[in-house]
């Protein structure tokens, strides 16, 4: 009778490095269709990489990037359109509207306006192009998410970053082609950064970058009993008796994944801890991006970036932080004065760098915010209309693209749905959203479903 041994028992016996057993975890997909190749891109890109600043819970539009002055004419009023639209939805009631407190100056060479709360940030305007008409599908936080990571409502797809890599593959073979910045968990979790039935390698990696060493952010990556050469002679041991073993399964895929999480993770012992290192980086530089964790995390995209890593998705905070029900002013000043410098130090970084031109720096959230109040001081999730902006990477640079209404509420012109953006992401990236397809299940799957297309209006 011959014996086969789960892979994990293998490891067990064979002592490998507890940093293999770790990191694979981070890798691994309980599912996979099929081991398919990277395919590369359509045509020539306009960018080779990603940085998504994600806030989770939805900033408010007319707080940021979206004044409407006719907020302070009509306050307390509540527009029976608006009140219809929440009717329909059948949301809770809401009070009358509610002005921003906040003044909104032009910037830049193009005079977009921006709010005072995002005054470093707003000094590069000039290199962004700001949409004022997403929309998207659910007002709650899970369908929402899932729908501006993954293209739809429900957590069984392909995120965003998974299709990215799946598309183009990773610039540097040390490094996971997908990174996720967290301290924590948001809502939803690692759905938000799943392969779904896309090839495992295409997960994104998760790592809880509040902690400050690169040691603690990845744990036991290194054996402290072993060296790198007797860990090599290790590896291609398990290598071959999980190829043994591979051979007597009809579908392999799942354990080349894990075979290839392994050898990553061997790879990265070098290349992953100087990555993460934000320590190496100039005095001036650390200065120039600030102390605190979100800080930490835009230096650390910036330095995976120029490694070549594919796609870096950052959430601000674990949970919703920017789910301002209550207090929306003064969680809105605490929130924006923390992210303004090391989001303005990251695009200048990028710029000095000569990168900003060839990385695309996404910001914004699964939806908006009302323009009327909830409860006393707070504003409820809207849907129906809210800014985003995207920077560098062939974005044609001092735009700005549709609008709301006249009080920030609704998307009424050059609509753009969360689909539309996606597609524009990956026509940056040189890929067709229309061509990239994984067959799965008897059907052809894409990130973008039946819909999309791509702003134009956007592109340089």
């Amino acid at each position: 009778m011959t014996f086969a041994p789960s892979r994990r028992e293998l490891l067990r016996s064979a002592g490998a490095g507890m940093g293999l057993l770790g990191l694979s975890g981070l890798l691994e997909s309980s599912t996979v269709a099929s081991a398919q190749a990277a395919r590369g891109p359509h045509f020539v890109p306009r960018a080779k990489r990603v940085i998504s600043l994600f806030m989770g819970g939805g900033p408010s539009q007319v707080d940021t990037f979206d004044p409407k002055p006719k907020l302070a004419e009509h306050s307390g009023d509540l527009p029976e359109d608006i009140a219809e639209s929440f009717r329909a939805e059948r949301l809770v009631a809401q009070g009358g509207l509610m002005p921003s407190p906040f003044k909104f100056r032009q910037y830049g060479e193009s005079g977009i306006p921006v709010s005072e709360l995002l005054p470093r940030t707003a000094a590069f305007v000039d290199d962004m192009a700001v949409v004022r008409s997403l929309h998207t599908d659910f007002p709650n936080h899970a369908p929402a998410l899932c729908m501006m990571n993954l293209g739809v409502l429900t957590p069984t797809r392909p995120s965003l970053g998974s299709w990215t890599t799946y598309g183009l593959g990773t610039e540097n073979e040390n490094l996971p082609g997908f990174v996720v910045l967290c301290p924590g968990k948001p809502v939803l979790g690692p759905k938000l950064w799943s392969n779904a039935f896309l090839p495992g390698r295409f997960q994104g990696t998760h790592l809880n970058h509040s902690k400050p060493q690169p040691e603690q952010l990845i744990p036991h990556l290194k054996n402290a009993a072993l060296d790198r050469n007797a860990m090599s002679e290790q590896l291609d041991l398990i290598r071959q008796l999980n190829a043994r073993h591979r051979d007597q399964r009809t579908d392999a895929d799942d354990l080349d994944t894990r075979i290839r999480s392994m050898e990553l993770a061997f790879r990265m012992q070098s290349d992953a801890l100087d990555a993460f290192d934000i320590s190496r980086e100039p005095e001036s530089v650390q200065t120039e991006y600030g102390s605190s964790r979100f800080s930490r995390a835009c230096l650390m995209a910036r330095r995976l970036s120029e490694r070549g890593v594919r796609f870096v998705q950052l959430y601000y905070g674990s949970g919703q932080p920017w789910d301002t029900h209550g207090e929306n002013d003064k969680r809105h000043r605490q929130l924006c004065g923390d992210i303004d410098r090391p989001v303005a130090a990251l695009l200048g970084d990028l710029k000095r760098r000569g990168l900003l031109e060839e990385t695309l720096v996404t910001w914004g959230g699964e939806f908006g915010r009302t323009p009327t109040t909830q409860g006393k001081n707070g504003r409820d999730h809207n849907q129906f209309g809210f800014s985003w902006w995207l920077a560098g990477g062939g974005i044609r640079g001092g735009t700005v693209h549709g609008a709301t209404d006249e009080f920030g509420f609704r998307a009424i012109r050059d609509k753009v749905h969360v689909h539309d953006l996606h597609a524009t992401i990956l026509h940056l990236l040189g890929i067709d959203h229309e061509r990239l397809v994984y067959r799965y299940s008897g059907r052809d799957f894409r990130l973008t479903d039946v819909r999309g297309r791509v702003i134009n209006e956007i592109v340089a």
